[in-house]
């Protein structure tokens, strides 16, 4: 197989890279990343000599469409991801998610090339606290951030793309990932790196959000899963089971790393703060067979406190100014 990734040098992507050349070395590998401050060749080093990296732009037509007219499957993951980035200035999350998904799609209905869309959970905005209710395919969308509102355009793309040119697309929403090569900018690695770098963590409100957290291996898996046995046009929802509120998530961490766990600071509350998230992931279960192998997420949080730990030359040189403009922020 010939496989594109785009926005393989960020953190899923870069993720998903590595257990393409593992499982798969037999595959032509090609990542398109604009490599931004959130995408990096660092973490594609390990499978340097297995790769071709090509450093463009998603929105780049002629780009796109020459490295897609050579591929036989596209996973997207190109995206502008954090939320509080989205808040503060949303014109690149438009551009990016919404026309560097246009991009693509009209780059595989030319060229007739399988494609599988990763987003988000986001899209379908909150559930209250005390509702036992999941996130399903059938939930309407209700977006709350400029992050999310892009993602839920880039979804309603492709299934029109689906509908209307027949393009042989896959989409899945997945929960709130963790692992290692995750920008320092995001909540789990930004504590762990305050506490190694000696600064206090900090916490939005008073932690009551809940998210359904998910190893990164385990989210691509599914998305393999998806892109091989998935029905094209179909939504998949990747979950594991994980829900956990952001206070009790800092807690453990702080135990597992030598600190009392009430060693942080809190810090003004998100505008728009998505009170809860929670994922039916039955249909890929039932109709895929796929089920999560890192089901204890204590143990998957200790490897990547280990990760972090060790692997200092990755996320040093982007930790000073990643609180700097928290700092500015008031967070």
């Amino acid at each position: 197989m010939r496989l594109l990734v785009t926005g393989g040098a960020g953190f899923i992507g870069a993720n998903f890279v590595h257990s393409a050349v593992r499982a798969h070395p037999e595959y032509a590998v090609t990542v398109l990343d604009a490599l931004t401050y959130a995408g990096s060749r660092e973490s594609l080093a390990p499978v340097e000599d297995q790769i071709r990296l090509v450093q463009g732009d998603v929105t780049d037509a002629g780009l796109v469409s020459r490295l897609v007219a050579d591929s036989d499957a596209v996973v997207h993951f190109a995206a502008e991801t954090h939320v509080d980035n989205a808040l503060a200035d949303p014109e690149p999350f438009l551009r990016t998610n919404v026309i560097g998904t246009f991009t693509v799609l009209e780059a595989v209905r030319r060229h007739g090339v399988r494609l599988h869309h990763v987003s988000t959970d986001e899209v379908y905005g909150e559930l209250a606290l005390d509702n036992p209710a999941r996130f399903t395919e059938s939930t309407p969308y209700n977006p709350s951030s400029p992050y999310s509102a892009t993602k839920a355009a880039a979804d309603m793309l492709v299934r029109a793309w689906v509908r209307s040119y027949g393009v042989r697309a896959t989409i899945s929403n997945c929960s709130n990932n963790y692992g290692p090569y995750q920008h320092v900018e995001k909540f789990i690695p930004r504590q762990i790196t305050n506490v190694l770098t000696g600064r206090r963590p900090k916490l939005y409100g008073s932690g009551a959000n809940i998210r359904d957290w998910i190893h990164v291996d385990d989210h691509n898996d599914a998305v393999w899963r998806i892109l091989e046995s998935g029905q094209p046009g179909r939504t998949y929802l990747i979950g594991a089971d994980g829900e956990r509120d952001n206070l009790t998530v800092l807690r453990t961490l702080l135990k597992m790393m030598g600190h009392d766990p009430d060693d942080f600071d809190r810090v003004p509350d998100r505008a728009g703060h998505d009170l809860r998230y929670a994922i039916d992931p039955s249909s890929l279960y039932d109709e895929l067979g796929w089920a999560p192998k890192h089901t204890d997420f204590d143990e998957g949080l200790r490897a990547t406190i280990e990760w972090y730990r060790n692997n200092e030359s990755w996320w040093g040189p982007l930790k000073d100014a990643v609180e700097a403009r928290y700092e500015q922020r008031g967070q």
